[in-house]
């Protein structure tokens, strides 16, 4: 699979089993085998090269039915688009998607029309560069920002949803569910039982009490 202008297959194979951190954030690799998708640094061992494909974004890894790993945490990978060198249209839809354009009930015609195109031609460029449409970009970094705000503060998840761009806490629900197979809030207890093991472990020393407690976090 093609993902970037200056990256190939075999350069992700080797980057990606070398945990190379430069290639953070500049594709993303789905294992076949178990249907999830990680950054090049994920800590997990790496699958065998033969269960491995690539994808230029997070976006075109959900389009392809892979969902999140939850110990990488693809919504924390830097922002160097794969795209970079892609067509600059894109890459100023793209920014536009990031700040938000299409969360404020906008559709994909407006954000063509802004960029003085069809919606049609627009669809066909985001497949092209970027391996998923307009819209399911928006969505997965509108679920993004939600689990990143699931894992680093309190807030109740009717303030997340708005506050990651979602219309209505019932698409929140939804989206999040589609894209980790599981509802936020399982999410959550799961990252604060993790919490607790690692200060458990602390405590004594690197011996933790419960094992099992620490298998939390699972892919």
């Amino acid at each position: 699979m093609r993902v970037g202008p200056a990256l190939n297959r075999s350069t992700c194979d080797r980057a990606r089993i070398a945990r190379d951190p430069r290639f953070d954030g500049a594709f993303f690799t789905g294992v076949l085998t178990t249907r999830i998708y990680c950054r090049p640094t994920c800590p997990v061992k790496p699958a065998k090269s033969r269960n491995v494909v690539f994808f230029p974004t997070a976006a075109a890894a959900e389009r392809a039915g892979f969902r999140p790993c939850l110990r990488c945490r693809p919504e924390a990978a830097p922002g160097t688009p794969a795209w970079r060198g892609a067509a600059a249209t894109v890459s100023r839809a793209l920014r536009l998607i990031e700040r938000g354009y299409l969360d404020d009930g906008k559709r994909v015609g407006d954000l063509a029309d802004t960029l003085g195109m069809t919606a049609r031609h627009l669809r066909r460029l985001f497949v092209r560069h970027a391996g998923a449409s307009p819209t399911a970009v928006a969505t997965t970094r509108r679920v993004q920002r939600a689990k990143a705000l699931v894992d680093g503060t309190a807030m109740p998840m009717s303030a997340i949803a708005f506050a990651a761009g979602f219309a209505s806490i019932r698409r929140f629900n939804a989206a999040f569910r589609a894209v980790y197979r599981r509802p936020p809030t399982v999410v959550r207890r799961a990252r604060r039982g993790t919490k607790l093991a690692l200060i458990e472990v602390d405590k004594r020393h690197g011996v933790p009490r419960h094992s099992t407690t620490l298998a939390v976090a699972k892919r």
